[in-house]
């Protein structure tokens, strides 16, 4: 009886054991507190941008997102970030756009928004959270009929970049108009100082000498000219007055132009090198890192001597996007989303020492972007020229010749008012 006794409670304790493993034995795709157990869905997503000279800032918010994605949504997902040069990046990205591999995000001007939309390139984000953190001023440059058609990036006031300390030790002050910037030159020039820097390598930066000189004089004296220009019925011999200044910063700027890349120029200039830069604000990033202690001002490139035509520039340029057939659609809007993120977006924009946009960013603008927007609080500013992207493009080249000395003011004229008709076809 005893060992019958001991028998039954050998097996009922075996029984338990076993009961007890098969309850603590979970089905491992079942979620605990601690956290989802089941592997990561592996996704890919290409970004590819035109701001080369942001690329370890937005590497390390690719990053961030990568992580965030990882941590809060299950997803691997691994960011492939491109930024092909800028003289090359339109090009590149034409030619996946066509070639059927078309990134899943990618970096336009918004100036050329109208022509991306109109070829099925981009995809329509109003419903997306990030639409309202948008100030209203700025989603109104990134939208067509109401339709939100980019995240905008890169919105500023730029102009001429200053030395405020070689100014100040010059005893000169911030020009008013061409004659006021010639005395400018001759003082600096007296002091021992080089008054522009030039670093005419690629083609883009002798353009902003087009764009800033462009917008001031139309806005200023000729505003039906762009109109004109696209219904042929303008010409470039209008505003040959442009050459005033151009013709001045060319003949009084550092030697060897065609071999200083934009970069180059940027740190040369912030060693003081040059007292004044034709380069946007988006310049400070090369600028202050190569020396932090540089007093960096901003003023309004004059054309002639008409003040209503010296202005600075009001743009919202750089603007990411998301492509229609992108493979991971979700992804992609989760990444456009994260561009104005409540806690990260503030970091990023301040690091790129890009203007604030949005109702995210709660940080104070550097200097020079304060000196920037008191002209366009002043009304010394004029919004950004639409001109097709081949007629920019051309402005860039003809005047990389001018300054060799291959083509005259006379060509430039012809060859413009070609270039925009053949634009126009």
């Amino acid at each position: 009886m005893k060992k019958f006794l001991v028998l039954s409670l050998i097996v009922c304790l075996v029984l338990s054991l076993v009961a007890c493993s098969n309850d603590a034995v979970s089905d491992p795709t079942e979620t605990t507190e601690v956290g989802s157990t089941e592997s990561p869905r592996v996704a890919e997503l290409n970004i590819m941008m035109s701001i080369p000279q942001y690329m370890d800032q937005w590497d390390t918010y690719v990053k961030q997102f990568e992580a965030k994605m990882l941590a809060e949504e299950n997803i691997k997902v691994k960011v492939n970030l491109e930024m092909p040069s800028s003289d090359q990046y339109e090009s590149v990205l034409q030619a996946r756009l066509t070639g059927g591999d078309a990134p899943d995000l990618y970096t336009l001007h918004s100036n050329n928004i109208a022509t991306y939309d109109k070829a099925g390139n981009l995809t329509d984000l109003s419903a997306e959270p990030l639409a309202d953190k948008i100030y209203d001023n700025v989603r109104e440059t990134v939208s067509i009929e109401g339709r939100l058609l980019g995240v905008p990036l890169e919105s500023q006031a730029w102009g001429v970049l200053y030395n405020k300390e070689i100014f100040a030790a010059a005893g000169v002050e911030i020009p008013k108009t061409l004659d006021d910037l010639k005395n400018i030159t001759e003082v600096l020039k007296e002091k021992g100082y080089t008054p522009f820097m030039l670093a005419y390598q690629e083609q883009w930066v002798p353009q902003l000498m087009t764009a800033l000189t462009l917008g001031g004089k139309v806005s200023g004296e000729i505003p039906d000219w762009v109109d004109r220009m696209y219904a042929d019925n303008g010409s470039y011999e209008e505003v040959i007055d442009i050459f005033g200044p151009i013709d001045l910063i060319m003949a009084n700027g550092t030697d060897r132009a065609m071999e200083m890349g934009s970069e180059s120029g940027a740190a040369e200039f912030a060693m003081g090198k040059a007292a004044m830069f034709v380069q946007g604000t988006w310049a400070s990033g090369t600028i202050m890192t190569t020396n932090p202690d540089m007093k960096l001002g901003v003023f309004a490139l004059p054309v002639n001597n008409n003040e209503a035509c010296t202005l600075v520039n009001l743009s919202t340029s750089t603007t990411l996007a998301v492509h229609p057939d992108a493979k991971e659609m979700d992804l992609a809007l989760k990444f456009a989303n994260y561009v104005l993120d409540d806690q990260d977006s503030a970091g990023l924009f301040q690091a790129c020492s890009f203007n604030p946009l949005a109702t995210v960013h709660n940080y104070e603008p550097a200097s020079w972007v304060a000196d920037a927007s008191a002209f366009v609080a002043e009304g010394k500013a004029y919004k950004d020229l639409v001109l097709p992207s081949a007629v920019t493009d051309e402005q860039g080249k003809l005047l990389q010749e001018y300054y060799v000395k291959t083509i005259t003011k006379e060509d430039f004229v012809k060859r413009m008012d070609e270039v925009f008709k053949s634009s126009n076809k």
